[in-house]
Order: C-alpha cells, then structure tokens, then sequence
C-alpha cells in the first residue's frame, strides 16, 4: 500500500459549535442486525436507529432465500455445522459456528413471535434446501421473498416500542473517539446537517459494500460506510479478500440486476450453457447445488469457454404451479422482460453479493475499540470463513445482533452518569488547486476496475493494476472535504477498495471466494490463517 496517511476524520467538525444529540445507545444500520438488536435493548435505556436512507433499505430486505436453522427431526446440529465448515474451506472459528448454529432455532421462533409470517406446509413450517446443505433447513417467508417480510415484522415491532427512535436519511460518516474509547458517531441529516450524536454504547450493523462492483445483488446503499469509519477509527478489519460472488443473477443487458434465489436451484432448477448443456455436473460431484464459490467459478469459466456473456437456469421440468408458488417475485421480475420461469430459460451471471470480511468481533460482538460493538454482514464473525453456506447471513445478524444488544446494555447501564461531549475538532484542508471531481464517472471506473481485476478470478498482474489505480485515484480524493453523500461513499469505497486488493495480494492461495489463477491450490501450511488489515497510521 503507498505511504500517504488517510485522513482521520472525512468531513471538520467542532464540538464547540455543532449540533448535538443524545442516547444511551446508538445503532448504526436498520437490517436484520441493527433491528434486533434494537429490540434486545432493556426498556429503561433510550435507542436511537440510523439508517442511511428509507427504514426499510438494506441488503436484509432483498434475501430471498431464507433462514437456515435446524427444525426438522431428519436434520442434526452438528449435519448445519459441518455444512458451514465444509462451505468456509478452512477458515471458520469453531465456536462461533457452533454458537450460532445452536441459537438459530430459538431466533427462528422469536420471529415468529415478533409477527414474521413464515411459509408453511401441512401447519408446519415449510422448509427448503439451498446449496451446499445436506438437509432441507431453510424456512422462507412469501415464497421468495423472506427478508421484505421479516424487516416488514421488525420494524413495526421496533416502531412500537417507546425507547425506540428510528431515524431514516441519515448517513454516519465517521465515529467520534478519544483515547481509543468510541463515544459516538458524526452523521449528516437531510434538511438538517451536520450533526454530532454521543452515546454510551453504539452498535454497528451498517452492512456490506455491493457496489464496489459494478455487477452486484446490493441496493445502493450498500457501498461498506460503516467498515471505512471504524477502520478510520482505529477498529480492526480481517479477511477482506473474501467477496461472495451469488452464482445467479439475472443478467438482461441494459437492466438493472435481480437476484435469483439460491433456492432456484434448490428446488431442482439446472445450469446450462448456451447450448443447453448442463455444465454443472461436470464441475462438482452436488452439481448445481455446490457452495457459491464453486458453482460462481464454473460459470465464470463456462462463460469463457462459450465466449457468452452469460448462462441459463432451466426449471422447465419442474412442476409450474410449484414454480409460480415458490418463486411469485423472481416470475414478477422476470416477466417484465418476456421471461416465463416456468418454460423459458432465465439468463443468468454471477455477481457480488455478500462481504465475508469486515470489522473483527468476538463471540458477543465486542470490537478492539471499547464502546463500539458490531453485527451482521460489516463484521468478521468468524462463522463464514472463507466461502458463506447459503442462507447463514441472516442467521448471524440475529445472533449478533442480540448478543451485541445485551453486551452494549451491559456497558451502557454500568456508566449511568450523565454524558456530556467533549472538546473535539477536526479541520481538513482540501487543496487550493484541486479542481471539481466527477463523482458520478469515477465511482463508475471504480467499480468497473473491481468488477475487472478483483473479481471471481484474479491474478497478480490485474491485481497489481488495480492497486495502482486505486492508490491514484485516493491521494486526490481521500484528501478533500466533500459536502454530499454521494462524495462520502466514493472515499469509503476506495477506502475499502484499498483494503480488499491488498489482502488479495497478500494471500497466494485459492480458497473459498478467493480464487488466484497464479496460485490455483490451497496452501493450508501457509494460509490458513485470517488476514488482518494494516491500521490507518501504516499506509
């Protein structure tokens, strides 16, 4: 990485003369993660929810799949667990799998409770297989769309809790520490600004960082804010070479891209090429319902080889009432481009989806920074290793973001003094000569560049490319202050850009998501170890 340092701080502030608002907890991210752990908070503590745009925008919202957990008499904990070690090729912490697998149950039937509507068979939960599971284990609400219906329950439930306050539009552009303690967070307000938010406990459940390329599952939201500002702040970040690439997305060309369920190929669909010959059976002994990584390089390579800029998933042989039933939200996307699911062949290609690394967290969600607690897919758990197993992310954000909740009032109700800010500034200095940046274009070579040289497979020499460009791109952008959100993601996306291709150089591995073309075998003598980032004051 160059030797310039990154500033602190993106925008300048004074304690002295900014607007300021308090609460004892702060939570960063209204998904999964962020919302449960709002309803964990005891009800004699006051909790404020940011959310950098709607309430109901986050990556939570757009899971179609489901939950995993074991439900049925047929399924055993340990068949989850060793699904999700042999997912994470290696690098998985025993007792976090274990600890949420075990706890994912008892999750399930808290939402349940909270008002989830999940499908059901015969009066019993419905339950389907995804790749990579040995057992069906996926309860799914909708038919496919489990995560617009469990958000929808959450946050009404939150909306009805008096402690809770849910503050949409709001963006967190960094985290307000002294001597290493995390007090708070700086958060830009529309029609309000800039304001300073101080808190005994804060909670980070931000999300990941999709659009860092330009082929990706993620809203717009997603472009990694919350990884940015707390390695800014001093938090340590691992394994960030592990971007989950979803196998199938629907590809139209000029469209904006759809997820197309895991659960697709779950319920029996095939993968075929161009001409119509399934090459999944080729590449792995469980066919198309390997792990991601797998499955994402086979297509990859397929479309290499047919010089086609996508593949298909074929469910014409499957029973078409069972097909509109499971699937009511895919059909809907699909037929506004003249695509029966039931009879045509859906065009297909993979695209980024899930952010394995993140912030480090413990068991209970503790950062190395006291005061700054984090859950769901901004942190690295451990429970992924280096390849997700289907339908695990959910999952997680329940766990964590409960046992995030629980630690965060603990730490808050042992300071019960009266809080107050202290004295803090910062002043950036944007160069005199800069001169106005296309946010818009270079947010898109950016992501272009990613999608390109640090994508499915990588190398070295692309790589490297991509490094220089980005190190470029950084030294006159990282060092402005911008006034726009727009402006705040592109550096939190080089930011994190930065992170993600320096770990991929440092790994001269394949494993998991990780696939070197220069290094095609796992080296477990070697690596099989987590990579932590250089802290900001080593650039």
């Amino acid at each position: 990485m160059s030797n310039f340092q990154a500033n602190r701080y993106l925008v300048s502030f004074n304690t002295r003369t900014d607007l300021h608002q308090f609460t004892d907890v702060l939570i960063i991210g209204a998904g999964i993660a962020g919302i449960r752990a709002a309803l964990e908070i005891p009800p004699e503590l006051s909790v404020l929810v940011l959310n950098k745009d709607k309430l109901a925008e986050s990556n939570s919202s757009y899971a179609q799949g489901g939950i995993a957990g074991v439900l049925s008499a047929e399924d055993r904990f340990e068949n989850h667990i060793e699904d999700t070690h042999i997912a994470g090729a290696g690098l998985c912490d025993f007792d976090t799998v274990e600890m949420v697998v075990r706890e994912a149950p008892s999750q399930i039937s808290d939402l349940i409770r909270f008002g989830v509507k999940f499908d059901l068979e015969n009066g019993e939960l419905a339950l389907t297989r995804e790749g990579g599971h040995s057992h069906r284990r996926i309860v799914h609400a909708l038919g496919d769309s489990t995560g617009h219906e469990v958000m929808r329950a959450l946050l009404q439930k939150a909306k009805q809790s008096p402690n809770i306050v849910l503050q949409g539009e709001t963006i967190t552009i960094d985290f307000l520490t002294h001597e290493e303690n995390c007090l708070g967070a700086i958060a830009w307000r529309k029609g309000v600004g800039r304001i300073l938010i101080w808190a005994k406990a804060i909670i980070l459940a931000s999300g990941g960082c999709g659009m860092i390329y330009r082929e990706t599952t993620n809203p717009p939201v997603a472009t990694g804010d919350g990884m940015a500002a707390a390695w800014r702040a001093g938090a340590i970040l691992q394994d960030m070479e592990f971007m989950q690439f979803h196998p199938t997305v629907l590809y139209v060309a000029g469209s904006s891209r759809s997820l197309i369920s895991e659960a697709v190929r779950g319920e029996g669909g095939y993968l075929r090429d161009v001409n119509g010959v399934r090459f999944m059976l080729d590449a792995d002994p469980r066919a198309e319902l390997a792990p991601r990584d797998i499955v994402s390089r086979a297509i990859f390579k397929t479309m290499e080889r047919t010089q086609h800029p996508n593949v298909y998933l074929d469910l014409s042989h499957l029973d078409p009432k069972l097909v509109l039933q499971r699937f009511p939200g895919i059909a809907k996307a699909c037929s506004a481009f003249g695509i029966d699911i039931t009879k045509d062949r859906i065009p297909v290609r993979p695209g980024a989806h899930y952010m394995i690394g993140g912030v480090h967290v413990d068991l209970r969600g503790h950062t190395n920074l006291p005061g700054l607690f984090a859950a769901g897919e901004v942190t690295s758990s451990g429970l992924h290793g280096a390849n997700r197993l289907a339908s695990n992310s959910l999952i997680e954000g329940l766990v964590y973001g409960t046992n995030c909740a629980r630690e965060a009032s603990n730490y808050a109700l042992s300071n019960r003094q009266d809080f107050h800010a202290i004295p803090l500034k910062n002043q950036i200095h944007t160069p005199a000569e800069s001169e106005i940046l296309d946010v818009a274009d270079l947010t898109n070579s950016l992501r272009s560049l990613m999608t390109r040289n640090m994508g499915i497979v990588r190398d070295r020499k692309r790589m490297l490319e991509a490094q220089r460009d980005v190190e470029f791109w950084s030294k006159y952008v990282l060092a402005r202050e911008f006034q726009s959100r727009a402006g705040w993601e592109l550096q939190n996306l080089l930011t994190v850009a930065r992170l993600m291709i320096h770990a991929a150089l440092t790994r001269e591995e394949s494993r998991g998501t990780h696939y070197r073309a220069d290094f095609p075998e796992t080296n477990d003598r070697n690596w099989k170890t987590h990579l932590r980032s250089p802290p900001r004051t080593d650039l």
